[in-house]
């Protein structure tokens, strides 16, 4: 009921936009003594016509790569295509090898190109590689489920296809199954086991400062979340009838954390807008075609995410599970490990990721590594300024020094 109710509301509006996108494309020039009011009105239906998710992943927008003191072209090549997921390169035109990451990209709502900002850093020392994710409502029944040992499953293919001396990098949710996966390798003595594993933001133990989303995912019983947020996939879909956790049901929780400052930006974006000002407008937008892009999780992915990682934090109590076998970080022996947080991050606690290092015991001191970037949020500590100036020099000589 609850997909089909957001699918009827968005079928509502959807004669709107395509009559504000109609009005747009009659606009007439905003010159002379009305110029101001036509702006306005301009303004007014491209916000109209804004009023939308969307639900197929964007472009990563990447054309060239900053190497050294040259621009390379960069193309994307599909390296491996599973029913859940792709193994993205980011192919360069140079000949001179590096070091082959596995970023490993959050499945929490938005696609992968939420880190197009961290592929872009990273592609200027690294051969790159990501973790595509498919939105499940695209993914037909028969494919099976998917879920959190799924993911690892998937981490450990994909490393196997980057090979030995690779290393990764996970971003926020997926750092706790990129650790079980390298534990998993490392106690198999697999050959591709990573040389260095970077944990950035992610709930290794959630019991560690928690933010307001560790409560809500611990205050509620799993019945609460099954029978609140999962909904099925109508028929027009190649997913249909699969039970998933919707994209737009994220976001929602995602903007309420911050609607104030959601309202602002697009207050701002329809001044800039009716002003002229198209360099400033085109960055808001940019942002939010990039946020309002969704894809909906597998029901098992998100109610195991809840039970294993934010309610019983399993991998930190040593009862976290793979196809049987319990999961040991102290077997991870050789990999060197580095965790980065943010001081400012309300989603992931301090703590929370350098606990890892507690897991991994077995690791000798000068192969672990902990940076506390003290003035930066969630995003912060993979996007921006302070990411590229700041954290990922870090990254990068954590990846060197182990290549």
């Amino acid at each position: 009921m609850l997909y089909a109710i957001y699918q009827g509301l968005d079928d509502f509006v959807t004669p709107l936009r395509t009559s504000a996108q109609f009005g747009l494309s009659f606009s007439p020039n905003s010159a002379g003594p009305f110029g101001s009011v036509l702006r306005r009105n301009a303004a007014m239906m491209e916000m109209l016509t804004r009023f939308r998710l969307t639900h197929t992943r964007p472009s990563f927008g990447i054309r060239s790569a900053s190497v050294g003191n040259r621009e390379v072209p960069v193309t994307e090549e599909v390296v491996l295509d599973m029913p859940f997921g792709q193994l993205l390169r980011f192919k360069r035109d140079m000949d001179t090898p590096q070091p082959k990451v596995l970023l490993t990209a959050p499945l929490s709502g938005h696609f992968a190109t939420l880190l197009a900002g961290t592929v872009k850093t990273l592609l200027r020392d690294h051969d790159v590689y990501i973790t595509d994710w498919k939105n499940a409502r695209d993914v037909p029944r028969a494919a099976g489920t998917f879920g959190v040992e799924e993911y690892i499953e998937y981490i450990i293919r994909f490393m196997e296809e980057l090979g030995p001396n690779s290393h990764i990098v996970a971003v926020c949710q997926p750092c706790v199954q990129a650790l079980a996966a390298v534990a998993v390798m490392a106690e198999d003595r697999n050959p591709a086991t990573p040389l260095s594993m970077t944990l950035m933001a992610g709930p290794i133990d959630v019991r560690e400062s928690p933010t307001e989303v560790n409560k809500l995912a611990f205050d509620k019983p799993l019945d609460w979340f099954k029978k609140n947020v999962i909904a099925t996939v109508p028929f027009r879909y190649p997913g249909g009838g699969r039970k998933v956790y919707p994209g737009f049901v994220q976001l929602t929780a995602f903007m309420t954390m911050n609607m104030d400052r959601h309202k602002a930006q697009h207050r701002k974006l329809y001044d800039c807008l009716a002003k002229g000002e198209i360099e400033e407008a085109r960055r808001i937008k940019d942002f939010y075609d990039e946020y309002f892009a969704v894809l909906d999780l597998t029901e098992e992915f998100y109610i195991e995410t809840i039970d294993r990682i934010f309610q019983q934090a399993q991998l930190a109590q040593g009862t976290f599970q793979y196809k049987g076998r319990t999961v040991n970080p102290a077997a991870i022996r050789n990999t060197a490990l580095l965790t980065v947080e943010g001081g400012r991050d309300d989603i992931c606690g301090m703590g929370q990721t350098s606990v890892a290092h507690d897991l991994c015991s077995s690791l000798r001191p000068h192969l672990k590594r902990h940076h506390l970037q003290a003035n930066v949020g969630h995003y912060g500590v993979f996007n921006g300024r302070k990411w590229d100036n700041e954290i990922y020099p870090i990254v990068r000589n954590t990846i060197l020094a182990m290549h």
